[in-house]
């Protein structure tokens, strides 16, 4: 019997255990046939914290040190993950980005037996000054192949000769389904902990950042016009936090502004929105990526209304509303529209549900990742 092909997975992220649950489904779905390590910082500097290492029972992670991690594209990592990549690898697996230092340490220190494999959020067309330039030509030389993060990261990265000529996948960044699903009483819980009565008015939800990019600003504009009734439960937080505020005082008990909420408890917030929406604006140097809340809300049987702008609409297709980004009278209308149709709502919810467990649920990203891994160990032999 021949052995179980190894894969390392590794990323700066991967000190969130939630980041690494893509690793335990690539390990679950190649049960046998696999062997997954995960690579993680022992320690990493987060946006509320300090965030250390938390292994979980049953998965083969490994703690590594890191340096710089206050500036990701100088983020440098220590002898730890050197010392683990000279083990014999059939496949390591790179979340990190090819143009900054830590891609190019994994390409450097990669031995050439192992191929390796880099995951990119990069969906603009963007130039990078030199020494990243320079980077970025030296790990794409090595790489074996690449996944893009979504059909914009593939026709933007794919017009480049460095990444076209390595073989490459689409593969959306995948969703717990078994903790985003459906609850109305968790979401009944979190409305009665918000004062709220479960039978008011709908609400409608906002689940990240609170930054212009995100369109929070468009959201409040377009509930301003709102003629059905209403109520929003906005959660997360950022440098928008006092003017949502202010804006929520306009309108008493009928907003709640949530912050700190830890991930495992996302699903129970998104459980107790009717609808979610995803208002995203594109800038000069950003379009959106994902609009992961989009997923969570879908998977938890949502609806969901996103704008069009970078991979939303790919996500969204046809489980949901695409709406112009910036265009407040638009969104004002559609929100309106949705409010006064629950039945509507509940046909989006059940397409939502459905195309989460189709296209977005860990085990069939895991599949997808380990079946191109295959295709490339394939091509050597």
């Amino acid at each position: 019997m021949s052995r179980p092909r190894r894969l390392l997975t590794l990323g700066h992220s991967y000190v969130v255990g939630t980041n690494r649950r893509l690793a335990r489904a690539m390990a679950q779905a190649g049960a046998g046939e696999w062997e997954v390590t995960a690579a993680a910082p022992a320690a990493f500097p987060g946006d509320l914290g300090p965030i250390t290492l938390q292994p979980e029972a049953g998965e083969r992670v490994v703690p590594v040190s890191v340096h710089g991690a206050g500036r990701i594209h100088t983020m440098r990592y220590g002898p730890e993950l050197r010392d683990l990549l000279r083990q014999e690898w059939d496949v390591v697996h790179c979340w990190e980005e090819p143009f900054i230092v830590s891609g190019a340490q994994v390409a450097a220190w990669t031995p050439r037996g192992a191929k390796l494999v880099f995951a990119t959020f990069q969906n603009l067309p963007k130039r990078y000054p030199p020494p990243f330039s320079w980077m970025e030509r030296y790990t794409m030389r090595r790489a074996d192949g690449w996944i893009a993060f979504g059909r914009l990261v593939a026709e933007v990265l794919g017009a480049r000769g460095i990444y076209d000529r390595r073989p490459h996948r689409v593969i959306a960044p995948g969703v717990d389904t078994t903790l985003f699903r459906p609850d109305r009483d968790a979401g009944a819980r979190i409305r009665s902990s918000l004062g709220w009565m479960d039978d008011a008015a709908p609400v409608v939800g906002y689940l990240g950042r609170f930054v212009p990019e995100k369109g929070i600003e468009t959201l409040m504009a377009a509930l301003d016009g709102c003629a059905q009734p209403w109520r929003a439960l906005f959660v997360g937080g950022g440098p928008l936090e006092a003017e949502v505020r202010a804006w929520a005082g306009r309108y008493g008990d009928r907003v709640r502004i949530v912050t700190g909420v830890a991930h495992d408890a996302v699903p129970d917030f998104v459980n107790a929105m009717d609808l979610l929406c995803a208002p995203s604006r594109t800038t000069r140097r950003w379009h959106e990526q994902l609009g992961r809340m989009l997923t969570e809300a879908m998977a938890c049987g949502v609806p969901v209304a996103g704008s069009d702008s970078g991979e939303i609409p790919f996500v969204i297709g046809d489980a949901g509303l695409v709406i112009p980004e910036n265009d407040v009278a638009a969104w004002t209308r559609e929100i309106d529209a949705l409010l006064a149709s629950p039945q509507r709502r509940a046909d989006l919810a059940s397409r939502g549900r459905a195309r989460a467990e189709a296209e977005f649920a860990l085990d069939v990203v895991a599949r997808q990742h380990l079946d191109f891994f295959d295709n490339l160990l394939m091509e050597t032999r």
